[in-house]
């Protein structure tokens, strides 16, 4: 059963079932919240919404956090009332759904859930590829926009990737590209230097803008995906770091992170990437 538990219906967890609801590629879609009257009226508006966006998602709420439990995907997002799961918080209740035996994977999609990702691996024993933060995935839109612009046209055929962690990023120019040539030969080094560097200016992202790539590694965790998809994830032994965390391509199946697949960098790209995730 392809059920998506999502802890939070503020506006980040309102946006990520709204995407979600709004792709028709999950059957059930949970949103649970202590305020569950917020909670039931944002999943009547996605409902609602459904003729118009031509699906048929069964959007519900709940107050109960054991609700969840039974869940094959869970997202962490942002409380009503208390903001974005996190820290001592966050970590009491992955803690709570970890006794209640869940086996779901656990996707991190609020931008200050780097320490909780880790916490859940190593004082929890969540298994690595149990475990995704997506919040970090909507820079790669950004960056896609901006060599877009840089080119003189849009970013649907721009080719990056970006490693690194919040807030360092590290883009990889040396085989990005832009429908198939060289980002590198289309745009000046010192522009793509420029849009390096403006990366931390645009963190956290909004809300909208993490919501994308999130429903879309959702359901790549309920269904099994041919594409790759960037996200933070636990390392294991990447970048020279075992139980670190940063930005990789992903190979994602039903329940899980199936492969870390490495990327094509230059030698100072990849010093670059080892350091951020050193700092």
């Amino acid at each position: 059963m392809s059920r998506v538990a999502i802890f939070g219906a503020g506006e980040l967890g309102g946006a990520i079932a709204h995407a979600l609801a709004g792709r028709g590629r999950v059957r059930e879609i949970t949103l649970v919240d202590e305020a569950v009257d917020v909670a039931s009226g944002k999943a009547l508006d996605i409902r609602q919404a459904g003729p118009i966006d031509r699906c048929d998602v069964d959007v519900s709420a709940a107050a109960d956090p054991l609700s969840a439990a039974g869940a094959s995907v869970i997202v962490l997002a942002d409380a009503v009332a208390s903001g974005e799961w996190k820290d001592d918080r966050g970590l009491a209740l992955l803690d709570r759904l970890m006794r209640a035996g869940t086996a779901a994977a656990f996707v991190f999609a609020g931008p200050n859930q780097t320490t909780l990702m880790r916490a859940a691996a190593r004082e929890l024993g969540v298994a690595a590829d149990r475990v995704v933060g997506t919040a970090a995935s909507a820079v790669v839109g950004t960056v896609r926009a901006l060599v877009g612009l840089e080119a003189g046209g849009a970013g649907v055929g721009v080719s990056v990737t970006v490693g690194g962690r919040p807030p360092a990023f590290v883009v990889a120019w040396s085989s990005a590209t832009i429908s198939g040539s060289l980002v590198t030969d289309r745009v000046p080094a010192h522009r793509l230097l420029a849009v390096g560097q403006s990366l931390r200016r645009f963190w956290p992202p909004s809300a909208r803008a993490i919501a994308a790539p999130t429903s879309r590694i959702v359901e790549a965790l309920v269904r099994g995906s041919r594409d790759r998809h960037q996200a933070l994830t636990i390392l294991d032994g990447d970048f020279g770091s075992r139980g670190g965390v940063a930005m990789m391509p992903l190979s994602i199946g039903p329940g899980r992170v199936l492969a870390r697949v490495m990327p094509s960098l230059s030698p100072q790209e990849r010093t670059e990437i080892e350091n951020a995730i050193a700092d």
